[in-house]
């Protein structure tokens, strides 16, 4: 009988052990996660201010890097072809901002493609920084008049 109550007392006494290492455990990795999100919320935050300092890698969050591809695939995959996607895409620009029109002297089924070729090229690039940063520095060399 003694040999039965100590081993209740063992077993409540390893159970409360295990107890504390699951809500130890727990709380680390809370921790984690918060730290986790702090430092996607200071990049985040770093994205919502035009840089014209420099131009370093950025990291984007998983989530919204998969969010943004789906949506593209999304928006390509509803519309008749590519070309279609591209042509939607340059007349949204012009509807919204017509001055810029006068810019482009490249004919409009030509520039719609190279919209929608540049933009494919910086969604897919959107989960490798270093991919990243080379796609968006040459198509912004493509602007420079040299």
């Amino acid at each position: 009988m003694a040999d039965e109550e100590e081993n209740i007392e063992d077993t409540e006494y390893l159970e409360e052990e295990e107890g504390n290492e699951e809500e130890q455990e727990a709380e680390d990795e809370g921790k984690e996660a918060e730290e986790v999100e702090e430092a996607v919320d200071a990049n985040m935050s770093a994205l919502k201010e035009v840089q014209d300092k420099s131009f370093d890698e950025v990291r984007l969050p998983t989530d919204i890097v998969a969010e943004a591809q789906t949506v593209w695939q999304t928006f390509i995959g509803s519309s008749s072809s590519r070309e279609a996607a591209g042509e939607a895409i340059y007349a949204a620009l012009f509807d919204s901002a017509p001055s810029l029109q006068s810019l482009f002297k490249t004919p409009r089924s030509v520039m719609a493609m190279r919209f929608m070729n540049g933009l494919n090229s910086i969604i897919n690039a959107l989960a490798n920084p270093k991919e990243l940063k080379i796609t968006v520095e040459t198509l912004g060399f493509q602007h420079l008049d040299l």
